[in-house]
Parts: C-alpha cells; structure tokens; sequence
C-alpha cells in the first residue's frame, strides 16, 4: 500500500466507518493483516497486531457477535458502545496518519472521529427502528450484515482504499437516509401507543344530532 496522504486518508475513512459498525472486527482485521504482513499497513498499526489487541479483540468480537443479535439488549450494547467505537476508531485514525504532518493528523483524527460517530450513530438509528418487529430474524440479519461489511471493508481498505472510502461514505449516506425513513415510519404507531390522548384529541369532532 502506498503510504501517500491520500491513500491514508482513504483507508481512514474506510476503516472508521467499518469501526462505526464494530470496532472489536475492524481493528481485528487491521491487527491480523500487520501480524501476518500480507499487506504493508502504515507503520503507525503496527502495535495492533501485539498477542494481547488481538486476543481482547478476538474475544470482544464474540461477545458482540452475539450481544449484538438480540432484540431490545442490542440496542442497551450500542448505547454503552458510543464511547467505545468512537474514541477507538479516532486512536487508530491518529495512528494510522502518524506519518503525515502533525496538522493532517489531527484533521484525520477528527474525521475518523465523524465518521464512526456518523456509522454509529445511523446503526443505532436503524436498529431502534428494526428491533420492535416482532421476529428476531430481520435483527440478526442486520447485524450479521454489519459484521461482514466492517470485515471486508476494512480487508478492501488496505488494499484499494479510494474504491473502500467511496463505499463507505455511500452506505453512510444510504444508511442516514434509511434510517430517518424507518423512524419516521414507526414515530405515528408509537404516538398511538404511548400518548392516545393525542391521537383523540386530534380527532375531528362529531356532528351534533
């Protein structure tokens, strides 16, 4: 991989969003690929193929794998994970551009930061709007999905970074606009739900006999 800033600032857009996903399988993935050195990553991740990241990371992953198939707690784990994801994936932007001049660091930095929270955030979105379904089917697909997408994206990154940023940064798009759908789709039902004095009171008023 070429360590140009471009290329760096591509695999950190990339890898941020797969972070936003699941940070545990992202930097699993960046850890495997330095132990192993089939692909020449910045030197700045070298300390993420260390025994100990990637047995804490092989063990989280599982843990979230399962955690995060479960309707209702899945959304309690990623609640507790904004302070996970985020930080983490902002530490590895900061490594990651550890190369480049002090000022592009900290501008990759904060847009590791951005875009996780952006991919964090929208998962969270849609997993409020998928979990009240009654079947757990449409939850595990979901989240399997996502485990996928951070593992392959982030495999993609280190190889084609310009080509993994512009995927990334269309299934973020694709993923806020779904999201603001579905909750706006399920906001009425809810409404009618907990506050049925309101849906009465908006009712039209009956005609005097």
């Amino acid at each position: 991989m070429n360590f140009s800033p471009g290329n760096i600032t591509a695999l950190v857009i990339a890898a941020s969003f797969a972070a936003g996903l699941n940070i545990y399988a992202t930097v699993l993935t960046l850890g495997i690929l330095a132990r192993t050195q089939w692909v020449a990553l910045p030197p700045g991740l070298d300390s993420l193929g260390h025994t100990w990241v990637l047995v804490v990371c092989g063990i989280m992953f599982a843990m979230e794998f399962v955690a995060d198939k479960i309707p209702g707690f899945d959304l309690i784990w990623n609640g507790l994970h904004t302070v996970v994801r985020v930080p983490i994936a902002a530490l590895v932007a900061y490594h990651a551009s550890s190369q480049l001049t002090p000022q592009m660091q900290i501008l990759a930095t904060s847009l590791g930061a951005v875009v996780a929270l952006a991919a964090h955030g929208s998962k969270t979105a849609l997993r409020t709007a998928v979990t009240p379904s009654p079947e757990p089917v449409s939850n595990i697909a979901l989240s399997t999905t996502e485990d996928a997408a951070a593992i392959g994206l982030t495999w993609f990154a280190t190889h084609h970074p310009f080509i993994a940023a512009s995927i990334a940064l269309l299934c973020l798009v694709g993923a806020i606009l779904a999201a603001r759908s579905l909750l706006r789709a399920i906001q009425k039902p809810l409404r009618k739900l907990f506050r049925p004095d309101l849906e009465q009171d908006k009712a039209p008023p009956r005609p005097l006999t």
